[in-house]
């Protein structure tokens, strides 16, 4: 069996200016990376906001398991069966992080025939974009020390310095560090650390900005720290967000790919959904609402993570209302939500997967309280047999919904057709009546009690006390209509990994909040989550290497 990097390298790439053409994007709007990248024109997005916007389709999945779901896979799926049928669909998709690259998830451009193209060169450098946030990050970081350094005007505390480095890489050694060793030279020496890249709120506002008035606006309202009696200091304070603008804003530019089929993809920002917001930049999805009749889109891991905060951040502020959203599942995966090791999912275990099939429905009621018609992707596997798809999809039958076979893994387009015969009848039934969970006005703490109550089903939350003075303090100034954003592990609705299936009752532990003033929402860190991952035992790293040709292998 082919692997996705010999599918992707045997595939038939078309120059890019005839994906922009079948998008309906003019020659004089794109800003070419070689062949087969390029960026999209700002003043040419600009140029369509008067333009009706088409339907959007959400794609999420269940809590993820090694097993595997597929859920980019499906969004790609998807919008090339989408195409194939007559619908005019365009995909929008995060950019793939360096650290899963090497880690152990690997890269994030779909697999099989559902992949978008070239595979490489998204999962690697790209267009720099990642490089450029990085470096605007850590722009502002320097402008902090030289600012302790040369007098501290703003009298910022250097010990209530709430601003990270950042780095687009694995590397738990850079969790906490301290900075400016080695004499008076070098500043003042104090704690620090780094956080992933995508993590970071340079990553958030980036994704979030609407133009790049908004994007310079936002990065001046971001804290970096508080002086002795708690005043916030800006970016703009520290005169950093022109600067850091300046070097955001060619990355700010949409990228355009294509599929394996030739479907036009804008692949544009990324963060994580487990640490960050999960979503892809909203430029690329309001361009693609502009040019297309249907948007595919994706929110990172299960849908209590990047689907709540896609509907309940990403939808809030740009005022998206999505039309349909597919639940992505696999049988496998569902086993080991009812208990069965990864080495035994070749057996049939029909009791499993009704045993399993709990954290699928969880998943789909949580979606449907934000008022979205819901469609469940069941990818296939060899091993699956028709009992255990049979036991799915009598469960989706009880909740009112239909779990439909998939297999655009190895069939690309048509494999997938079904599913988008389904996703086009929801918009086209117009049932969806999108609502946030929560209101602006809910305080802060509400907002998190909302979500672990609703959507985690948990029976309380834990905040700590100096936590708690943290979120009064945030409502004190001003912040207390923002949105949530939980950080919290994707493996599980609780805050324990290790709880699969459908666990309720349990205790959600605050351990720390963040303002994340810039990007718009605050940060609950939730249990033992970390804002810089560290790389496993056996990093994807030691298995990429070049072949005698040059060419890259090992990349998956």
């Amino acid at each position: 069996m082919a692997t996705d990097l010999e599918i992707a390298r045997a595939a038939t790439l078309k120059p890019i200016r005839a994906i922009a053409e079948k998008a309906g994007i003019p020659d004089d709007a794109l800003e070419p990376y070689g062949k087969y990248k390029a960026k999209v024109g700002l003043d040419f997005i600009a140029e369509q906001q008067d333009r009706p916007d088409g339907a959007l389709v959400l794609v999420t999945g269940i809590s993820p398991t090694p097993a595997g779901e597929g859920k980019t896979t499906t969004t790609v799926g998807l919008g090339d069966a989408l195409n194939a049928i007559g619908t005019k669909t365009m995909i929008a998709l995060r950019e793939p992080s360096l650290g899963p690259c090497f880690g152990v998830k690997g890269g994030a451009t779909g697999g099989g025939y559902a992949q978008v193209l070239p595979m490489e060169d998204i999962n690697l450098h790209f267009t720099g974009d990642f490089h450029a946030i990085t470096c605007a990050n850590n722009l502002l970081a320097a402008m902090v020390d030289n600012h302790l350094y040369w007098g501290n005007g703003s009298g910022l505390d250097a010990r209530r310095v709430s601003w990270r480095r950042s780095l687009d890489m694995n590397d738990r050694a850079l969790r906490g560090i301290v900075s400016s060793l080695g004499g008076v030279a070098n500043g003042f020496p104090r704690e620090d650390g780094f956080d992933i890249t995508v993590a970071s709120e340079v990553m958030a506002v980036f994704c979030l900005a609407k133009d790049l008035a908004d994007l310079q606006a936002r990065l001046g309202r971001m804290v970096v720290g508080q002086t002795r009696d708690g005043k916030n200091i800006t970016a703009r304070d520290l005169k950093a967000d022109g600067a850091m603008a300046v070097l955001l804003r060619d990355a700010f530019a949409p990228n355009l790919v294509q599929t394996i089929e030739g479907s036009p993809a804008l692949v544009h920002g990324g963060p994580f959904a487990n640490i960050a917001h999960g979503c892809n930049s909203v430029m690329a999805t309001r361009l693609a609402l502009k040019l297309a009749d249907v948007v595919v889109t994706e929110a990172g891991f299960g849908a209590d993570l990047g689907a709540e905060k896609f509907l309940d951040i990403k939808c809030r502020q740009a005022g998206l209302k999505p039309a349909a959203c597919v639940v992505v599942a696999t049988v496998r995966a569902l086993k080991m939500h009812g208990g069965v090791a990864k080495s035994d999912l070749g057996r049939e275990d029909v009791a499993a997967v009704k045993r399993g099939v709990v954290n699928l429905a969880r998943h789909v009621e949580n979606v449907g309280k934000f008022g979205i018609p819901v469609v469940v992707g069941l990818n296939r596997f060899t091993s699956d047999t028709e009992a255990e798809i049979a036991a799915v999809q009598e469960a989706m039958r009880a909740l009112g919904t239909e779990a439909i076979l998939c297999t655009h893994w190895g069939d690309g387009a048509k494999g997938a057709v079904d599913l988008a015969m389904a996703v086009r009848a929801r918009i086209e039934a117009g049932t969806a009546r999108f609502e946030p969970l929560y209101s602006d006005h809910l305080s802060l703490t509400g907002k998190i009690e909302t979500i672990a109550r609703e959507i985690y089903r948990a029976a309380s939350v834990s905040i700590p006390a100096p936590v708690a003075a943290k979120l009064k303090r945030y409502e004190q100034d001003g912040f207390g209509d923002l949105p949530v954003c939980i950080a919290k592990t994707q493996y599980s609705f609780s805050a324990d990994p290790t709880k699969l299936g459908a666990p309720e009752g349990h205790v959600l532990p605050v351990r720390e909040v963040r303002l994340s003033a810039g990007a718009g929402f605050v940060v609950a860190v939730c249990g033992d989550i970390m804002t810089m991952p560290g790389l496993p035992r056996v990093p994807a790293a030691e298995a990429i290497h070049l072949d005698a040709e040059g060419r890259i292998e090992g990349l998956f």
